[in-house]
């Protein structure tokens, strides 16, 4: 089993940056397929962007050009976000598959609690 715990969350102004951080209870993200995955309320949760051990990375189109992920080290990623939108609000997931590529959440194995992302003025 592996835990994977997000921060960084918050509430920013329109334009503005955030950082979030997903960090493995074990070494886990050398081998595993990493995503970013995100839900507003009374929305299905959605991919946001992952990133394969070979460091190839994918993005959804809605946040292409502000958005990186990035893998750290075998138990930390982040997600740095730019320029955010008031539709960029929303609960942030961390997720882990080990079984390869995919953008659906039921094919990873492994989720984070969420951290909350509010952009407001």
């Amino acid at each position: 089993q592996v835990q994977l715990v997000e921060s960084g969350g918050g509430l920013v102004q329109p334009g503005g940056s955030l950082r979030l951080t997903c960090t493995a209870s074990r070494r886990t993200y050398s081998s595993s397929f990493l995503a970013w995955f995100r839900q507003a309320p009374g929305q299905d949760r959605e991919f946001v962007a992952a990133v394969r051990p070979s460091g190839n990375r994918y993005y959804a189109e809605a946040i292409k050009g502000r958005f990186t992920i990035s893998r750290e080290d075998s138990q930390t990623m982040h997600l740095q976000m730019n320029d955010l939108k008031p539709e960029d609000t929303a609960v942030y997931y961390c997720a882990v598959s080990t079984t390869g590529y995919s953008r659906q959440p039921k094919d990873f194995n492994y989720w984070g609690q969420g951290t909350q992302v509010t952009v407001a003025s």
